[in-house]
């Protein structure tokens, strides 16, 4: 078993519900998510987050907005939608049940 290959699909299983997390605060441009993402160090690519925020989009989670930006072209901001909220609510309590499930495995 390679722990590099459970490592990545562990964060595949998270990295949509940070998204959300993040635009849970306030609307953000791609950039934006990517930053607060390594600073929390969870590294992320623009190639892996374009298709999860397409996914949320095309799911009814996220909607979007252009702002015209003084650095260049305008910029796409993802803003969470209602039935986002909902969903995410949804993660926070399926990660309160695993984590709850780890710490209690763990004996903590």
């Amino acid at each position: 078993m390679n722990a590099d290959n459970i490592k990545s699909q562990m964060r595949k299983g998270y990295l949509e519900y940070c998204i959300l997390l993040i635009l849970r605060k306030k609307p953000a441009y791609a950039s934006d998510i990517i930053s607060e993402l390594k600073e929390a160090k969870l590294i992320v690519v623009e190639g892996t987050l374009y298709p999860l925020l397409t996914r949320l989009k095309n799911g009814e989670l996220l909607d979007y907005r252009w702002e015209e930006s003084t650095q260049g072209p305008p910029r796409k901001y993802y803003e969470m939608t209602a039935l986002g909220a909902a969903f995410l609510s949804e993660l926070e309590t399926a990660w309160e049940e695993i984590n709850n499930v780890v710490i209690k495995i763990k004996g903590e």
